[in-house]
C-alpha cells in the first residue's frame, strides 16, 4: 500500500480514536466517581470494622513510615542546603529555618506524602483486591454473607484517610530535624535559637488546613487503589495493569487536587 495512501487511512481514524479515549475517560470517571460515594456512605454507616480498620491502618502506616520517615529527613536537609546560599545572598540566611517549617508544613510534607503512600499503599491494595477478584475470592466473602465492600473496601478507604494527617506530621518534624543539620554545621546556629525560629514562624493558618487537606488525599489514595483492584478483570495481567493504573492516576489526581486545595487555602485562610 502507498504511503500517502495509509497516512489518509490513519488520519481518518484519529477522530474514531480521540472519541473512544474519551468515551474510556467519562466511563471510568463515573464508576470512579460512584464508587467514592459508596465508600462515603460505608464510612459513616455503623457498626464499623474497627478492628479492621485498625489491622489496615498497622499495615499501612507502620509498613510506610520508614519510606516516608527518610524521604521527610532528606527533603528537610536539601531543602536547607540548597536555600542557605541564596538566602545568604541578600543578608536573610537567619531565615532558613522559618522558610524550611513553613515550605514543608504548608506543601512539600502532605504532598510528598501522599505520592510515597500513593506508590507503597496505592499499588498494594489494588494488586491485592485485584489478586483475590481474579481468584473469585472476593465471591466467596459474599456468598459467606459478609458484605465484601464494607469489609475490604470501606475499611481500606477510611484507614487511609485516618492515616495520611498521622503520617504528615510524623514527615514535617523530621523534615525540620533534617534541616537542623546544615544549620548546625554551615550557619553554627544553636539548637535553641533554630527551633524557636521554625516553630514559632508557624501559625495555625499554616498547620491546621494542611493537615485537613492530607485527610483529602488519604481519601484519594484509598478510592483509586480500591477502585482499581476492586474491579480488576484479565487474570494476573489484569492485576498489574490495575496496579500500574492505581499508582498514575492517584498521583496525577492528588497534584489535580491539590492545586485546587492550595487555591482554596489562600482565599479562605490568608
Amino acid at each position: 500500500m502507498p504511503d500517502h495512501v495509509r497516512d489518509k487511512g490513519m488520519m481518518r481514524d484519529i477522530p474514531s480514536n480521540l472519541k473512544a479515549v474519551c468515551m474510556r475517560f467519562v466511563v471510568q470517571a463515573g464508576s470512579t466517581a460512584s464508587f467514592a460515594r459508596r465508600c462515603i456512605l460505608g464510612m459513616f454507616r455503623l457498626p464499623r470494622d474497627t478492628e479492621e480498620v485498625i489491622r489496615q491502618m498497622d499495615e499501612l502506616g507502620a509498613k510506610s513510615l520508614p519510606v516516608v520517615g527518610t524521604t521527610g529527613f532528606v527533603t528537610g536537609l536539601i531543602l536547607a542546603i540548597q536555600s542557605r546560599p541564596v538566602l545568604a545572598r541578600f543578608g536573610a540566611e537567619s531565615y532558613v529555618p522559618a522558610m524550611v517549617s513553613i515550605s514543608v508544613v504548608r506543601e512539600l510534607g502532605p504532598i510528598l506524602t501522599a505520592l510515597m503512600v500513593a506508590g507503597r499503599v496505592g499499588s498494594g491494595m489494588s494488586a491485592e483486591l485485584g489478586s483475590m477478584r481474579v481468584t473469585e475470592q472476593i465471591e466467596a466473602i459474599e456468598v459467606s454473607g459478609t458484605d465484601s465492600f464494607r469489609f475490604l473496601v470501606v475499611t481500606r478507604v477510611l484507614a487511609c484517610t485516618l492515616l495520611l494527617p498521622l503520617l504528615t506530621g510524623i514527615v514535617n518534624v523530621l523534615a525540620i530535624l533534617g534541616a537542623y543539620l546544615p544549620a548546625v554545621t554551615e550557619m553554627h546556629m544553636s539548637w535553641q535559637l533554630y527551633f524557636h525560629r521554625a516553630v514559632y514562624s508557624l501559625w495555625l493558618r499554616d498547620v491546621i488546613p494542611a493537615i485537613l487537606k492530607t485527610a483529602v488525599f488519604g481519601f484519594i489514595i484509598g478510592v483509586i487503589g480500591c477502585h482499581q483492584g476492586y474491579t480488576a478483570t484479565g487474570g494476573t495481567s489484569g492485576v498489574g495493569r490495575a496496579s500500574t493504573s492505581a499508582v498514575v492516576t492517584a498521583s496525577l489526581l492528588l497534584l489535580f487536587t491539590d492545586m485546587v486545595l492550595a487555591k482554596l487555602i489562600v482565599v479562605l485562610w490568608n
